[in-house]
């Protein structure tokens, strides 16, 4: 049990951190962007097709940050579903052991 209380305040740690490195290289990007005045929805960066179609042709000059902020939201919300799904079952993990 002592495994388990272990493993889950090193993920809540591990999430904290990727919290905060995602923070500051996202926000960098975006500041960018923003000074471009470039807009997009939530849609574009959930579908690539969007963004390469309504998006990228729009801005094709900041092409590259735009994909670099996408990659990046897409990553950090994938790691952060991954490091909460795992910190749950071993939550209940450690109560079904208790």
């Amino acid at each position: 049990m002592k495994l388990i209380s272990s493993l889950v305040i090193g993920l809540v740690a591990a999430l904290i951190f990727m919290n905060f490195y995602f923070r500051i290289k996202i926000i960098k990007v975006y500041k960018k962007l923003v000074n471009a005045n470039v807009e997009f929805q939530l849609q574009h960066i959930i579908s690539t097709e969007k963004l390469e179609s309504e998006i990228i042709p729009r801005y094709p000059k900041y092409k590259d940050e735009i994909y670099t902020f996408v990659k990046s939201i897409r990553f950090s919300l994938l790691m952060a579903v991954v490091l909460i799904v795992i910190i749950t079952i071993l939550g209940l993990a450690y109560n079904t052991l208790s």
